[in-house]
Protein backbone atom coordinates (compact mmCIF):
# COMPACT_ATOMS: atom_id res chain seq x y z
CA UNK A 1 0.00 0.00 0.00
CA UNK A 2 1.34 3.42 -0.75
CA UNK A 3 2.45 5.80 2.01
CA UNK A 4 1.93 9.03 2.89
CA UNK A 5 4.80 10.75 1.75
CA UNK A 6 5.90 11.71 -1.89
CA UNK A 7 9.18 10.49 -3.51
CA UNK A 8 10.99 13.12 -4.80
CA UNK A 9 13.35 12.53 -7.59
CA UNK A 10 16.74 15.03 -7.64
CA UNK A 11 18.81 13.95 -11.09
CA UNK A 12 21.73 16.90 -10.54
CA UNK A 13 24.65 17.65 -12.30
CA UNK A 14 27.07 15.61 -9.98
CA UNK A 15 24.99 13.10 -8.32
CA UNK A 16 21.10 12.04 -7.64
CA UNK A 17 18.98 12.21 -4.76
CA UNK A 18 16.00 10.48 -3.48
CA UNK A 19 13.98 12.01 -0.58
CA UNK A 20 10.88 11.46 1.22
CA UNK A 21 8.51 14.36 1.98
CA UNK A 22 5.88 14.25 4.06
CA UNK A 23 2.66 16.07 4.39
CA UNK A 24 2.97 16.52 7.70
CA UNK A 25 6.75 17.87 7.89
CA UNK A 26 8.08 14.90 9.73
CA UNK A 27 11.83 14.35 8.49
CA UNK A 28 12.08 12.14 5.49
CA UNK A 29 14.88 9.77 4.53
CA UNK A 30 17.46 10.88 2.00
CA UNK A 31 19.57 8.37 0.02
CA UNK A 32 22.28 9.96 -2.75
CA UNK A 33 25.13 9.05 -5.12
CA UNK A 34 27.54 10.55 -7.59
CA UNK A 35 28.35 9.69 -10.92
CA UNK A 36 30.76 9.68 -13.43
CA UNK A 37 31.89 13.50 -14.58
CA UNK A 38 33.44 12.57 -18.31
CA UNK A 39 35.53 15.96 -19.94
CA UNK A 40 37.01 13.98 -23.49
CA UNK A 41 38.29 17.05 -24.34
CA UNK A 42 38.94 21.08 -22.86
CA UNK A 43 35.27 22.52 -23.05
CA UNK A 44 33.50 19.23 -23.68
CA UNK A 45 31.23 17.56 -20.54
CA UNK A 46 29.70 14.23 -20.32
CA UNK A 47 27.46 11.91 -18.25
CA UNK A 48 26.39 8.08 -19.04
CA UNK A 49 22.77 8.11 -19.22
CA UNK A 50 22.90 4.21 -17.80
CA UNK A 51 25.44 4.99 -14.80
CA UNK A 52 22.38 7.67 -13.78
CA UNK A 53 19.79 5.29 -14.10
CA UNK A 54 21.67 2.92 -11.94
CA UNK A 55 22.77 5.33 -9.14
CA UNK A 56 19.24 6.46 -9.19
CA UNK A 57 17.60 3.51 -8.68
CA UNK A 58 19.53 2.66 -5.88
CA UNK A 59 18.35 5.98 -4.37
CA UNK A 60 15.36 5.09 -4.50
CA UNK A 61 15.30 1.75 -3.22
CA UNK A 62 17.02 3.33 -0.55
CA UNK A 63 14.02 5.23 0.45
CA UNK A 64 11.38 2.37 -0.46
CA UNK A 65 12.81 -0.35 1.25
CA UNK A 66 12.69 1.47 4.14
CA UNK A 67 9.34 3.35 4.01
CA UNK A 68 7.25 1.52 1.80
CA UNK A 69 5.95 2.95 -1.62
CA UNK A 70 5.16 6.15 -1.60
CA UNK A 71 2.04 7.93 -2.52
CA UNK A 72 3.64 9.64 -5.93
CA UNK A 73 6.93 10.55 -7.63
CA UNK A 74 8.26 13.65 -8.69
CA UNK A 75 10.96 14.72 -10.38
CA UNK A 76 13.40 17.58 -11.13
CA UNK A 77 16.67 17.06 -12.59
CA UNK A 78 19.64 19.10 -14.44
CA UNK A 79 18.56 20.89 -17.58
CA UNK A 80 19.89 21.24 -21.07
CA UNK A 81 21.48 17.96 -20.87
CA UNK A 82 20.67 15.39 -23.94
CA UNK A 83 20.36 12.16 -23.94
CA UNK A 84 20.33 10.20 -27.24
CA UNK A 85 18.77 6.60 -27.39
CA UNK A 86 17.35 4.00 -29.17
CA UNK A 87 13.05 4.62 -29.22
CA UNK A 88 13.07 0.45 -30.03
CA UNK A 89 15.63 -0.91 -26.98
CA UNK A 90 16.26 2.03 -24.90
CA UNK A 91 20.25 1.92 -25.29
CA UNK A 92 21.75 5.28 -25.34
CA UNK A 93 23.56 6.69 -28.19
CA UNK A 94 26.81 7.73 -27.18
CA UNK A 95 27.32 9.69 -23.60
CA UNK A 96 24.78 12.68 -22.56
CA UNK A 97 25.95 15.95 -23.23
CA UNK A 98 26.01 17.80 -20.47
CA UNK A 99 24.95 21.92 -19.87
CA UNK A 100 27.90 22.75 -19.28
CA UNK A 101 29.16 21.78 -22.80
CA UNK A 102 30.77 24.17 -24.99
CA UNK A 103 31.48 22.13 -27.89
CA UNK A 104 28.57 24.04 -30.11
CA UNK A 105 29.69 27.41 -29.41
CA UNK A 106 30.96 27.52 -33.02
CA UNK A 107 27.35 26.95 -34.22
CA UNK A 108 26.07 29.04 -32.28
CA UNK A 109 28.01 31.81 -33.48
CA UNK A 110 27.56 30.89 -36.96
CA UNK A 111 23.79 30.88 -36.43
CA UNK A 112 24.09 34.33 -34.67
CA UNK A 113 26.08 35.80 -37.93
CA UNK A 114 23.57 34.52 -40.09
CA UNK A 115 20.88 36.66 -38.23
CA UNK A 116 19.08 34.38 -36.65
CA UNK A 117 19.27 35.75 -33.00
CA UNK A 118 16.13 37.52 -33.49
CA UNK A 119 13.97 34.38 -34.19
CA UNK A 120 15.53 32.63 -31.05
CA UNK A 121 15.27 35.30 -28.67
CA UNK A 122 11.77 35.93 -30.23
CA UNK A 123 10.32 32.30 -30.07
CA UNK A 124 12.21 30.68 -27.02
CA UNK A 125 13.37 33.31 -24.69
CA UNK A 126 16.77 32.07 -24.80
CA UNK A 127 20.09 33.08 -26.52
CA UNK A 128 22.31 31.26 -28.83
CA UNK A 129 24.81 29.50 -26.67
CA UNK A 130 25.79 26.03 -26.59
CA UNK A 131 24.23 25.81 -22.95
CA UNK A 132 21.12 25.00 -25.03
CA UNK A 133 20.06 21.52 -25.51
CA UNK A 134 19.22 22.14 -29.22
CA UNK A 135 22.81 22.75 -30.92
CA UNK A 136 23.94 19.11 -28.36
CA UNK A 137 20.96 17.42 -30.76
CA UNK A 138 22.32 18.10 -33.93
CA UNK A 139 25.77 17.72 -33.08
CA UNK A 140 24.81 14.19 -32.24
CA UNK A 141 22.84 13.98 -35.01
CA UNK A 142 26.05 14.32 -36.80
CA UNK A 143 28.58 13.01 -34.95
CA UNK A 144 26.85 9.57 -33.61
CA UNK A 145 23.80 8.87 -34.52
CA UNK A 146 23.91 9.49 -37.89
CA UNK A 147 21.00 8.76 -40.54
CA UNK A 148 19.16 6.23 -37.87
CA UNK A 149 15.46 6.51 -37.93
CA UNK A 150 15.32 4.96 -34.21
CA UNK A 151 16.66 7.71 -32.80
CA UNK A 152 14.51 9.92 -29.80
CA UNK A 153 16.16 12.78 -27.61
CA UNK A 154 15.07 13.76 -24.32
CA UNK A 155 16.46 15.61 -21.16
CA UNK A 156 17.08 13.87 -18.07
CA UNK A 157 13.90 13.79 -17.05
CA UNK A 158 12.39 12.36 -20.19
CA UNK A 159 15.20 9.92 -20.09
CA UNK A 160 14.06 8.91 -16.09
CA UNK A 161 10.08 8.58 -17.05
CA UNK A 162 11.03 6.52 -19.93
CA UNK A 163 13.43 4.42 -18.07
CA UNK A 164 11.05 4.32 -14.92
CA UNK A 165 7.71 3.10 -17.10
CA UNK A 166 9.92 0.59 -19.36
CA UNK A 167 9.56 3.48 -22.81
CA UNK A 168 5.30 3.24 -22.12
CA UNK A 169 5.74 7.29 -21.00
CA UNK A 170 7.87 9.62 -23.43
CA UNK A 171 7.31 12.62 -22.04
CA UNK A 172 8.76 16.30 -20.79
CA UNK A 173 7.16 19.20 -18.80
CA UNK A 174 7.59 22.80 -20.03
CA UNK A 175 10.31 23.99 -17.75
CA UNK A 176 12.57 21.44 -19.90
CA UNK A 177 10.93 22.20 -22.92
CA UNK A 178 11.85 25.79 -22.73
CA UNK A 179 15.45 24.97 -22.41
CA UNK A 180 16.17 23.43 -25.49
CA UNK A 181 15.77 26.31 -27.96
CA UNK A 182 12.93 24.36 -29.34
CA UNK A 183 9.61 25.32 -28.23
CA UNK A 184 7.44 28.02 -28.48
CA UNK A 185 7.07 29.57 -25.00
CA UNK A 186 4.12 31.47 -26.29
CA UNK A 187 2.64 28.71 -28.43
CA UNK A 188 3.59 26.20 -25.87
CA UNK A 189 4.50 23.80 -28.20
CA UNK A 190 7.44 22.49 -30.25
CA UNK A 191 8.29 25.18 -32.92
CA UNK A 192 8.34 23.86 -36.39
CA UNK A 193 10.66 26.55 -37.47
CA UNK A 194 12.81 26.16 -35.06
CA UNK A 195 13.29 22.53 -35.29
CA UNK A 196 14.34 23.47 -38.94
CA UNK A 197 16.62 26.14 -38.16
CA UNK A 198 18.57 23.37 -35.74
CA UNK A 199 18.25 20.40 -38.32
CA UNK A 200 16.87 18.59 -35.05
CA UNK A 201 13.41 16.48 -36.39
CA UNK A 202 10.46 16.96 -34.16
CA UNK A 203 9.30 13.91 -34.18
CA UNK A 204 12.30 12.72 -32.09
CA UNK A 205 11.20 15.03 -29.54
CA UNK A 206 8.84 13.88 -26.34
CA UNK A 207 5.37 14.74 -25.76
CA UNK A 208 5.11 17.82 -23.63
CA UNK A 209 2.65 17.88 -20.56
CA UNK A 210 2.35 19.51 -17.57
CA UNK A 211 4.63 20.09 -15.06
CA UNK A 212 1.95 18.74 -12.32
CA UNK A 213 -0.21 16.04 -13.83
CA UNK A 214 -0.22 12.63 -13.49
CA UNK A 215 1.92 11.42 -16.40
CA UNK A 216 1.74 7.60 -15.82
CA UNK A 217 2.25 5.08 -13.29
CA UNK A 218 5.92 2.87 -12.59
CA UNK A 219 6.39 -0.06 -14.52
CA UNK A 220 9.86 -1.19 -14.38
CA UNK A 221 11.40 -3.84 -12.65
CA UNK A 222 13.34 -2.14 -10.57
CA UNK A 223 11.39 -0.34 -8.10
CA UNK A 224 7.68 -1.33 -6.98
CA UNK A 225 4.67 -0.61 -9.48
CA UNK A 226 1.84 1.05 -10.23
CA UNK A 227 3.33 4.48 -8.31
CA UNK A 228 1.72 7.67 -10.16
CA UNK A 229 4.63 10.23 -12.06
CA UNK A 230 2.88 13.23 -10.88
CA UNK A 231 5.10 16.59 -10.70
CA UNK A 232 8.17 17.25 -13.46
CA UNK A 233 10.22 20.38 -13.47
CA UNK A 234 13.79 21.59 -14.52
CA UNK A 235 15.76 21.91 -11.31
CA UNK A 236 15.83 25.63 -11.21
CA UNK A 237 12.26 26.24 -11.52
CA UNK A 238 11.54 23.27 -9.25
CA UNK A 239 13.59 25.04 -6.76
CA UNK A 240 11.72 28.76 -7.80
CA UNK A 241 8.32 26.34 -6.28
CA UNK A 242 9.80 25.06 -3.61
CA UNK A 243 10.96 28.60 -2.26
CA UNK A 244 6.87 29.19 -2.76
CA UNK A 245 7.87 32.44 -4.79
CA UNK A 246 4.32 31.38 -6.44
CA UNK A 247 3.59 35.56 -7.01
CA UNK A 248 5.26 37.84 -9.39
CA UNK A 249 8.27 39.74 -8.04
CA UNK A 250 9.52 36.68 -6.03
CA UNK A 251 12.62 35.50 -6.50
CA UNK A 252 15.43 32.93 -5.40
CA UNK A 253 18.80 32.18 -6.18
CA UNK A 254 20.17 28.99 -5.92
CA UNK A 255 24.27 28.66 -5.30
CA UNK A 256 25.01 24.75 -6.62
CA UNK A 257 27.01 23.86 -9.50
CA UNK A 258 26.22 26.76 -11.25
CA UNK A 259 23.53 29.88 -9.70
CA UNK A 260 20.44 30.30 -10.75
CA UNK A 261 18.71 33.46 -10.41
CA UNK A 262 14.69 33.63 -10.76
CA UNK A 263 12.07 35.82 -10.66
CA UNK A 264 8.60 35.08 -10.82
CA UNK A 265 6.89 37.42 -13.28
CA UNK A 266 3.34 35.54 -14.03
CA UNK A 267 1.10 34.43 -16.33
CA UNK A 268 2.12 36.73 -19.41
CA UNK A 269 4.90 35.94 -21.45
CA UNK A 270 7.50 38.84 -21.09
CA UNK A 271 9.17 40.22 -24.13
CA UNK A 272 12.93 39.20 -24.02
CA UNK A 273 15.63 41.36 -22.76
CA UNK A 274 18.78 41.40 -23.24
CA UNK A 275 21.28 39.69 -20.72
CA UNK A 276 18.54 37.43 -19.35
CA UNK A 277 16.21 34.55 -19.94
CA UNK A 278 12.73 34.00 -20.67
CA UNK A 279 11.64 30.87 -19.63
CA UNK A 280 8.35 28.87 -18.40
CA UNK A 281 8.49 28.42 -14.52
CA UNK A 282 6.10 25.47 -14.66
CA UNK A 283 2.42 24.61 -16.24
CA UNK A 284 -0.24 23.39 -13.40
CA UNK A 285 -3.28 21.33 -14.26
CA UNK A 286 -6.15 22.08 -12.55
CA UNK A 287 -8.63 19.61 -11.28
CA UNK A 288 -11.03 20.64 -14.34
CA UNK A 289 -8.60 19.81 -16.81
CA UNK A 290 -7.46 23.15 -17.46
CA UNK A 291 -3.21 24.68 -17.40
CA UNK A 292 -1.92 27.39 -16.51
CA UNK A 293 1.45 28.96 -17.15
CA UNK A 294 3.41 31.18 -15.09
CA UNK A 295 6.78 32.32 -16.70
CA UNK A 296 10.22 33.56 -15.09
CA UNK A 297 12.97 35.65 -15.72
CA UNK A 298 16.23 34.26 -15.22
CA UNK A 299 20.05 34.98 -14.47
CA UNK A 300 21.76 32.14 -15.37
CA UNK A 301 25.54 31.55 -14.08
CA UNK A 302 27.66 29.03 -14.94
CA UNK A 303 30.26 28.16 -12.04
CA UNK A 304 30.15 28.74 -8.40
CA UNK A 305 30.02 25.84 -6.79
CA UNK A 306 32.18 24.15 -9.44
CA UNK A 307 34.51 26.77 -8.27
CA UNK A 308 35.18 25.62 -4.61
CA UNK A 309 35.56 21.44 -6.45
CA UNK A 310 38.35 23.71 -8.30
CA UNK A 311 39.76 24.92 -5.35
CA UNK A 312 39.50 21.06 -3.60
CA UNK A 313 40.45 18.78 -6.47
CA UNK A 314 42.14 20.81 -8.80
CA UNK A 315 44.47 23.24 -6.49
CA UNK A 316 44.33 21.22 -3.47
CA UNK A 317 43.72 24.66 -1.62
CA UNK A 318 41.35 22.53 0.74
CA UNK A 319 40.39 18.93 1.45
CA UNK A 320 36.85 19.34 1.80
CA UNK A 321 34.14 21.99 -0.23
CA UNK A 322 32.41 22.56 3.58
CA UNK A 323 36.16 23.57 4.33
CA UNK A 324 35.99 27.17 2.29
CA UNK A 325 33.25 29.11 4.36
CA UNK A 326 35.51 28.65 7.77
CA UNK A 327 39.15 29.48 5.36
CA UNK A 328 37.30 32.39 3.90
CA UNK A 329 36.46 33.67 6.72
CA UNK A 330 40.00 33.67 9.07
CA UNK A 331 40.85 37.13 6.39
CA UNK A 332 39.28 40.21 6.44
CA UNK A 333 39.00 40.53 2.64
CA UNK A 334 40.45 38.76 -0.47
CA UNK A 335 43.59 41.41 -0.27
CA UNK A 336 43.04 42.72 -3.45
CA UNK A 337 42.62 38.91 -5.63
CA UNK A 338 39.44 38.87 -7.92
CA UNK A 339 38.69 35.35 -9.17
CA UNK A 340 36.14 35.28 -12.44
CA UNK A 341 35.51 31.74 -12.56
CA UNK A 342 35.05 31.45 -16.65
CA UNK A 343 35.92 27.83 -16.65
CA UNK A 344 33.03 27.23 -19.29
CA UNK A 345 32.41 30.41 -20.39
CA UNK A 346 29.91 33.34 -18.51
CA UNK A 347 26.37 33.15 -18.85
CA UNK A 348 24.11 36.16 -17.78
CA UNK A 349 24.28 39.24 -18.29
CA UNK A 350 27.38 38.44 -20.62
CA UNK A 351 26.63 35.23 -22.66
CA UNK A 352 30.45 34.95 -23.70
CA UNK A 353 30.68 31.43 -24.22
CA UNK A 354 34.77 32.34 -25.24
CA UNK A 355 35.32 33.77 -21.85
CA UNK A 356 37.56 32.19 -19.54
CA UNK A 357 38.46 31.86 -15.90
CA UNK A 358 40.64 35.19 -14.84
CA UNK A 359 42.67 34.96 -11.82
CA UNK A 360 43.93 39.12 -10.71
CA UNK A 361 45.47 41.11 -7.96
CA UNK A 362 48.06 38.26 -6.83
CA UNK A 363 50.89 39.52 -4.76
CA UNK A 364 53.34 37.81 -2.69
CA UNK A 365 51.30 38.13 0.53
CA UNK A 366 48.49 36.48 -1.43
CA UNK A 367 47.64 33.06 0.64
CA UNK A 368 45.04 30.13 0.24
CA UNK A 369 42.74 31.96 2.53
CA UNK A 370 42.73 34.92 0.12
CA UNK A 371 41.91 32.50 -3.14
CA UNK A 372 38.76 30.95 -0.65
CA UNK A 373 37.89 34.11 -0.23
CA UNK A 374 37.82 35.13 -3.59
CA UNK A 375 36.05 32.06 -4.81
CA UNK A 376 32.96 33.13 -2.56
CA UNK A 377 32.87 36.78 -3.32
CA UNK A 378 32.89 35.87 -6.79
CA UNK A 379 29.37 34.25 -5.99
CA UNK A 380 28.08 37.02 -4.34
CA UNK A 381 29.09 39.79 -7.09
CA UNK A 382 27.75 37.24 -9.85
CA UNK A 383 24.22 37.26 -8.76
CA UNK A 384 24.84 40.94 -8.46
CA UNK A 385 25.59 40.99 -11.96
CA UNK A 386 22.62 38.77 -12.64
CA UNK A 387 19.66 40.56 -10.33
CA UNK A 388 20.86 44.11 -11.65
CA UNK A 389 19.60 43.03 -15.02
CA UNK A 390 16.61 41.89 -13.86
CA UNK A 391 15.78 44.67 -11.98
CA UNK A 392 16.62 46.65 -14.91
CA UNK A 393 14.43 44.72 -17.12
CA UNK A 394 11.30 44.08 -15.39
CA UNK A 395 10.86 47.55 -13.61
CA UNK A 396 10.41 46.06 -10.21
CA UNK A 397 12.97 46.44 -7.35
CA UNK A 398 13.50 43.07 -5.74
CA UNK A 399 12.18 43.13 -1.85
CA UNK A 400 14.62 40.42 -0.94
CA UNK A 401 15.91 37.15 -1.96
CA UNK A 402 15.65 33.89 -1.52
CA UNK A 403 18.51 31.38 -1.22
CA UNK A 404 19.30 27.73 -1.16
CA UNK A 405 21.41 25.17 -2.34
CA UNK A 406 24.93 24.02 -0.83
CA UNK A 407 26.88 27.57 -0.62
CA UNK A 408 23.98 29.03 1.28
CA UNK A 409 25.00 27.34 4.60
CA UNK A 410 27.80 29.99 4.79
CA UNK A 411 27.03 33.16 6.55
CA UNK A 412 29.61 34.68 5.20
CA UNK A 413 27.97 34.31 1.61
CA UNK A 414 25.22 35.47 2.53
CA UNK A 415 26.02 38.80 4.46
CA UNK A 416 28.32 39.43 1.31
CA UNK A 417 25.32 38.91 -0.71
CA UNK A 418 23.17 41.31 1.40
CA UNK A 419 25.36 44.24 0.90
CA UNK A 420 26.04 44.07 -2.83
CA UNK A 421 22.70 43.26 -3.63
CA UNK A 422 20.98 46.21 -0.66
CA UNK A 423 18.54 44.10 0.13
CA UNK A 424 17.43 41.18 2.33
CA UNK A 425 18.53 37.40 1.79
CA UNK A 426 16.83 34.66 3.45
CA UNK A 427 17.30 31.12 4.00
CA UNK A 428 14.42 28.71 4.67
CA UNK A 429 14.58 25.82 7.27
CA UNK A 430 14.57 23.77 4.31
CA UNK A 431 17.28 23.93 2.35
CA UNK A 432 16.64 21.50 -0.22
CA UNK A 433 13.86 23.21 -2.30
CA UNK A 434 14.92 21.85 -5.74
CA UNK A 435 13.50 18.10 -4.36
CA UNK A 436 11.00 19.90 -2.19
CA UNK A 437 9.72 21.76 -5.44
CA UNK A 438 9.23 18.51 -7.11
CA UNK A 439 7.33 17.29 -4.40
CA UNK A 440 4.94 19.84 -3.88
CA UNK A 441 4.06 19.47 -7.74
CA UNK A 442 3.80 15.88 -7.77
CA UNK A 443 1.77 16.34 -4.54
CA UNK A 444 -0.70 18.78 -5.38
CA UNK A 445 -1.49 16.47 -8.96
CA UNK A 446 -2.36 14.36 -5.93
CA UNK A 447 -3.81 16.25 -3.38
CA UNK A 448 -1.66 15.64 -0.89
CA UNK A 449 -0.78 19.35 -0.69
CA UNK A 450 -4.82 20.47 -1.69
CA UNK A 451 -3.61 24.23 -3.35
CA UNK A 452 -1.21 26.68 -3.51
CA UNK A 453 -1.85 28.51 0.15
CA UNK A 454 -1.08 25.27 1.52
CA UNK A 455 2.68 25.83 -0.15
CA UNK A 456 3.40 29.21 1.08
CA UNK A 457 2.63 27.88 4.25
CA UNK A 458 4.90 25.49 4.23
CA UNK A 459 7.74 27.46 3.72
CA UNK A 460 9.75 29.02 6.68
CA UNK A 461 12.52 31.34 7.17
CA UNK A 462 15.43 30.08 8.93
CA UNK A 463 18.47 32.87 8.76
CA UNK A 464 17.39 36.30 7.43
CA UNK A 465 20.17 38.91 6.63
CA UNK A 466 19.74 42.35 6.29
CA UNK A 467 22.63 44.58 3.88
CA UNK A 468 24.14 47.68 5.89
CA UNK A 469 22.97 50.78 5.74
CA UNK A 470 23.54 52.08 1.90
CA UNK A 471 25.80 55.61 3.96
CA UNK A 472 27.61 52.97 5.54
CA UNK A 473 31.49 51.78 5.09
CA UNK A 474 30.40 48.27 4.74
CA UNK A 475 28.33 49.46 1.39
CA UNK A 476 30.51 51.77 0.14
CA UNK A 477 33.08 49.10 -0.14
CA UNK A 478 30.69 46.39 -1.39
CA UNK A 479 30.06 48.78 -4.30
CA UNK A 480 33.43 49.78 -5.08
CA UNK A 481 34.77 46.01 -4.64
CA UNK A 482 31.79 45.47 -7.22
CA UNK A 483 33.53 48.07 -9.70
CA UNK A 484 36.72 46.41 -9.71
CA UNK A 485 35.10 42.99 -10.22
CA UNK A 486 33.54 44.38 -13.63
CA UNK A 487 36.87 45.45 -14.30
CA UNK A 488 38.38 41.76 -13.95
CA UNK A 489 34.94 40.44 -16.41
CA UNK A 490 36.41 42.30 -18.97
CA UNK A 491 39.57 41.19 -19.01
CA UNK A 492 38.05 37.77 -18.83
CA UNK A 493 36.02 38.07 -22.05
CA UNK A 494 36.55 36.62 -25.39
CA UNK A 495 40.33 35.33 -24.28
CA UNK A 496 39.63 31.78 -25.61
CA UNK A 497 38.42 33.59 -29.46
CA UNK A 498 40.77 36.93 -29.28
CA UNK A 499 44.04 36.54 -31.31
CA UNK A 500 42.53 33.44 -33.34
Amino acid sequence: MPHDYVLAIDAGTTGVRSRAVFADERPGRTSYREFTQHFPEPGRVEHDAEEIWTALVATMRDVIDELGAPAAIGITNQRETVVAWNRIDGQPFGRAIVWQDRRTADECTRLAEAGHLPLVRRTTGLVLDPYFSGTKMRWLLDNVVGDRADVVFGTIDTWIVWKLTTGRVFATDPSNASRTMLFDIKAMSWSDEMCELLGVPRETLPEVRASSERWGVTDCDEIPRGIPISGVAGDQQSALFGQACLRPGMAKNTYGTGSFVLMNVGDSCPTPVDGLLTTVAWTLRGTDGSTSTTYALEGAIFVTGAAVQWLRDGLGIITSSADIGPLAETVDDAGGVVIVPAFTGLGSPWWDPYARGTVLGITRGTTRAHLARAVVDSMALQTRDAVEAMVAASGVALAELRVDGGASVMNLLLRLQADQLGISVRRPTDQETTSLGAAFLAGLAEGIWPDLGSIEARWSTDVVVEPHPSESIERALADAQYDTWKRAVERSLRWAHDGD
